[in-house]
């Protein structure tokens, strides 16, 4: 993009990813929802390997985090996009320390959620990914005023399976999690996107929600609303 190109762009959005097979996706996601804006991403792989090695986001990974949204503010990004839902607290923690608007992806999905279900299931492959979203679910159900039980569901040895590169064994452990929690609940929460494949590969019946598109509609709404009242 050229000096005069980036002058008349309508804002610049920063996506900080954890997952570098992502950045195409939601630079597409991103640009169907804000159009002209200029599209920038920062991949940062060890964010979420660290926090899976010792199992929570700790004090340096939290530091990380931080000098990536600042750099990305500093290099004017009039958004800021952490689509790893792992790290979702910690985007809470820091967005009030960011001057420019910091964003968790998967607000959208959870708003969506208890919206549509009284009872939701929420599957994980990664207990570090459980936790926050569960807890994200139960506040979002208090502030909305909305009575919703929720049922957790780890189902580790795929992610184990992923790692290994037995992509089949992954999906066949993510579907039998999905159908058993599914007979359960009104509605399955995805609480990684990355498990949506498994799900559509193997034909499964069920209500199920992902975090990209959801995530993106909501914060396409959440700044268009805040350009409106700035101007």
């Amino acid at each position: 993009m050229t000096t005069t190109e980036l002058s008349k762009a309508a804002g610049r959005l920063t996506f900080i990813h954890t997952v570098p097979t992502l950045e195409p996706l939601f630079a597409s996601l991103a640009s169907e929802r804000l159009e002209g804006w200029e599209i920038t991403s920062v991949v940062d792989e060890s964010l979420l390997s660290r926090t899976i090695e010792r199992g929570h986001v700790d004090e340096d990974v939290l530091i990380d985090l931080k000098v990536h949204a600042q750099k990305a503010s500093a290099c004017g990004s009039n958004a800021i996009v952490v689509t790893c839902s792992t790290l979702g607290e910690a985007v809470d923690e820091l967005a009030g320390k960011i001057v420019t608007p910091l964003y968790r992806i998967d607000r959208g999905m959870a708003e969506r959620a208890v919206e549509q279900a009284s009872s939701i299931g929420i599957l994980a492959t990664l207990p570090t990914t459980l936790g926050p979203t569960t807890r994200l679910i139960s506040t979002t159900a208090q502030r909305a005023g909305r009575h919703c039980a929720i049922v957790s569901c780890l189902c580790a040895d795929a992610f184990t399976s992923l790692r290994q590169g037995d992509r089949a064994r992954h999906d066949e452990l993510v579907q039998k999690a999905f159908a058993d929690l599914s007979a359960k609940v009104e509605l399955v929460v995805l609480a990684q996107a990355s498990m949506a494949r498994a799900l559509r590969h193997g034909g499964m019946q069920g209500r199920y929600l992902t975090s990209p598109e959801l995530g993106m509609d909501h914060i396409a709404d959440l700044i268009r609303l805040s350009r409106m009242t700035n101007h």
